[in-house]
């Protein structure tokens, strides 16, 4: 058991530097590693996203266009920072799913505050 939770972790490495390196389907397989049922595999495909910045943007307004992974997606377009996300976050904010427009809320939130610093 503890071989294929490594396996998967190194497996998410790999998918992370090709995610560096412009592989669209890289961060598609990395926004699929965020269903994974081990724990550490989701926690670091989302670290990975967020840290592949623009190179994941398009994957992710994908998902939040299938409504895919919502709160976390919408979370981790707010932690990328990039200002044309605002109005993408903004229009979730009334989801009739309550952790969805929670989540919008607080991403705006996380914007604005990285707004403020100069981020």
């Amino acid at each position: 058991m503890a071989a294929v939770k490594l396996g998967s972790a190194l497996a998410t490495f790999g998918k992370s530097a090709a995610l560096r390196l412009g592989s669209g389907s890289a961060a598609r397989s990395l926004l699929a590693d965020l269903s994974s049922d081990d724990e550490s595999v989701r926690a670091l495909a989302g670290m990975f996203l967020v840290r592949g910045g623009r190179r994941s943007l398009p994957v992710l307004r994908q998902a939040l266009a299938r409504r895919e992974q919502l709160p976390t997606v919408l979370t981790m377009l707010a932690d990328i920072a990039a200002p044309e996300s605002k109005a993408e976050i903004a229009r979730f904010v009334d989801d009739p799913d309550p952790e969805a427009a929670q989540a919008a809320r607080l991403a705006l939130d996380v914007l604005e505050r990285n707004r403020s610093r100069g981020s």
